[in-house]
């Protein structure tokens, strides 16, 4: 039986490493600081359209069909793992490189290319929404976001992003 477990974990473990490393970039250059730029913080503490950076994301295994985006807050236990909002977004299976637009906050009206594939995890913290922008009051937390390429439900590649500190 212990064998049989072994196995498994080394099969794990060989299929979670497979999936290939993703070229990511800020579209634009008021992100990639150290700190979450000014204006894009909650509207609870003074966001003004606060919205999800635009990404440049290249290296895209060939066959991928969607970009999954899930965004966090990495010194909130309720908040981190996506708990910021999750969304696909659809891509062409021969593209090797796109531009993800951003997706404002606060709302559930997303562009059409996104599907959102779940909510903020805090609607009763500040307004609801498919993305709630960073939104510790300043307390230093570090936000990221997962992006990772998709074939249906598979992950081709999967790549984290360190977005700033707010």
């Amino acid at each position: 039986m212990k064998l049989s477990l072994v196995a498994t974990s080394i099969i794990a473990l060989t299929l979670s490493t497979s999936a290939y490393a993703l070229d990511i970039k800020f579209a634009d250059e008021a992100w990639g600081d150290v700190n979450i730029p000014e204006g894009q913080q909650c509207q609870k503490f003074g966001g003004v359209n606060p919205s999800t950076p635009e990404w440049i994301v290249s290296g895209i295994p060939s066959g991928s069909d969607a970009i999954l985006l899930a965004y966090s807050d990495r010194d909130s236990e309720k908040m981190n793992n996506g708990g910021h909002g999750q969304m696909k977004f659809a891509i062409n299976s021969t593209n090797e490189s796109v531009e993800v637009p951003s997706v404002p906050g606060h709302t559930f009206d997303i562009p059409p290319e996104f599907t959102m594939t779940e909510a903020h995890r805090s609607p009763g913290w500040d307004i609801e929404g498919a993305y709630m922008p960073p939104c510790s009051g300043g307390k230093g937390h570090a936000y990221y976001v997962t992006i990772k390429t998709l074939k249906g439900d598979m992950v081709t590649a999967e790549t984290v992003v360190e977005m700033g500190k707010y």
